[in-house]
């Protein structure tokens, strides 16, 4: 087990850090609500793909990946492929959102299509979807948090403890300079994680004799983990259930889908996509290896999201390293924490403020809005397993309601906004009802599909029985010519 005194050192370190580069970050800001929610749309590729890669691969990928590795094998790699496969998706939307938002001032991704389909009102749904949906998945970086720092403490650390720790550094990071001081604080968040990933990895791989002796061992011991569907967990409905939703993140998430904005200009949105892939593709592997390793060095754990916490505390890997891993797993939760609240909060702001409500208004709701969200979420994390059970399988298929409304903004220009309201509302109602009513499982390839399949029947009956909103925009029509320009699909 690690000393606590150590691991409050190294929180302590990993928080001054991120203070000053947060102190930085206020000096840089004008005060504008374009600035506090988008830096100004003035953020260059490298900080934008570091900041969408912390957002994306958050603790889920060394605390969940990693036990789904353990549990499953190999599947783990696949449905994070998928995951991965999701990304081309950013070919497709990144220069449309990119070039919708730069044409007409949108600030969040829930305003841009409230003025595609021409009413607010799906702008206001939208919001309040990413807000009930979102919620479960910052429950989640907080459970982790404390899984991770009770398992490697001992239980000295406490549950409430760590979920402190995080809400305090998310709300600290977010509130002082927003987007701008938590692009920066991210982009030495994602240094941060994959370098103690691939040093930890590499200890662990050396402690077992090298990377060929490390893959013998697992032919040799645990062979049904290399094979498809595994030994149990990865049967064909599981793996559809966990992989479609995922597959849609890029743009059903809007944390992520923001980020789109906030680059200087059309060139420095593609290198963003480029520095995204290699982050994650690398990021991916080290959460599987480390899986696997685990099941040989730690074998035999019940509850296999002790995992990483196990393994880290296994004595093979130089508490220095321990230490680092630790800060890297907090990161990235931090991360994903900070990068929800502030999105949803400029959503609030955005569609709930009036329209003539000036910057700092604007600024003082979405800071309320940040400090709600982390709050409830911290106050779920600290619930019984059940109910975050349920929240988890809740926001699996939630966030899917939303894309039919996404994709049909941009290529089908008969939807109509009482279909994308029909869709998000019918769709979401229906996953309520099946994952906190019925209690339908996550793993249960009947949550995402009903709900997405709702959601598209919804989007489709309802625009072809209605008439567009005389005020919508045509993104199709009016993005085509830059589309063009830039040789954009």
């Amino acid at each position: 087990m690690i000393e606590s005194p150590l691991i409050w050192l190294s929180i302590a370190l990993f928080a001054f850090v991120g203070l000053i580069v947060a102190l930085f970050a206020v000096r840089a800001n004008r005060g504008t609500a374009s600035d506090y929610y988008l830096a100004g749309r003035n953020v260059g590729a490298l900080v934008a793909g570091l900041s969408y890669g912390a957002t994306t691969y958050s603790a889920f990928m060394l605390v969940v990946l990693t036990g789904l590795t353990y549990r499953g094998g190999v599947g783990a790699l696949g449905f994070e492929f998928v995951y991965f496969a999701g990304l081309s998706l950013l070919v497709i939307f990144a220069p449309r959102y990119w070039l919708a938002a730069k044409k007409w001032g949108f600030l969040s991704p829930s305003e841009m299509f409230g003025a595609r389909y021409g009413d607010m009102r799906v702008a206001r749904v939208m919001s309040v979807t990413a807000l009930v949906f979102l919620l479960p998945y910052c429950t989640t970086q907080m459970a982790g948090i404390g899984l991770l720092l009770s398992g490697v403490s001992g239980d000295s650390f406490s549950l409430i403890q760590a979920v402190l720790v995080g809400a305090a550094l998310a709300i600290l990071w977010t509130l002082f300079a927003g987007l701008r001081s938590v692009a920066w604080t991210d982009s030495i968040q994602a240094v941060v994680m994959l370098l103690s990933g691939l040093v930890a990895v590499g200890f662990v791989v050396t402690a077992l004799g090298g990377p060929g002796q490390f893959v013998d061992q697992t032919l040799a011991n645990n062979p049904d983990w290399l094979s498809v569907p595994g030994p149990g967990l990865w049967s064909f409905g599981t793996f559809v259930a966990l992989s479609v939703p995922w597959f849609f993140f890029a743009i059903s998430n809007p944390q992520v889908s923001q980020r789109l904005f906030v680059v200087k200009d059309f060139r420095s949105m593609r290198n963003m996509i480029l520095w995204v892939l290699g982050f994650g593709i690398v990021f991916t592997h080290v959460a599987v290896i480390w899986g696997f390793a685990a099941l040989q060095l730690v074998p035999g754990l019940e509850n296999t999201s002790t995992a990483s916490p196990s393994l880290l505390v296994s004595g093979v890997i130089p508490v220095p390293v321990v230490l680092l891993l630790i800060v890297g797993i907090l990161a990235a939760a931090i991360s994903t924490l900070d990068s929800i609240a502030l999105t949803v909060g400029s959503m609030v702001a955005r569609e709930f403020s009036s329209k003539d409500s000036s910057d700092k208004s604007q600024i003082l709701v979405g800071r309320v809005t940040v400090v709600v969200v982390i709050a409830f979420a911290a106050y779920f994390a600290l619930q019984s397993a059940t109910i975050v059970d349920q929240l988890a399988a809740l926001s699996a298929a939630g966030l899917m309601v939303t894309v039919p409304t996404i994709i049909g903004a941009f290529f089908w220009k008969r939807a109509t906004h009482w279909g994308a309201l029909a869709s998000m509302l019918g769709g979401g109602i229906v996953a309520v009802w099946m994952a906190l009513v019925q209690g339908v499982s996550v793993f249960n390839p009947l949550l995402a599909g009903i709900v997405g399949g709702v959601s598209v029947v919804l989007y489709v009956a309802v625009s072809m029985a209605t008439r567009p909103h005389a005020k919508a925009l045509d993104f199709a029509s009016e993005l085509a010519p830059e589309l063009r320009r830039h040789r954009a699909w």
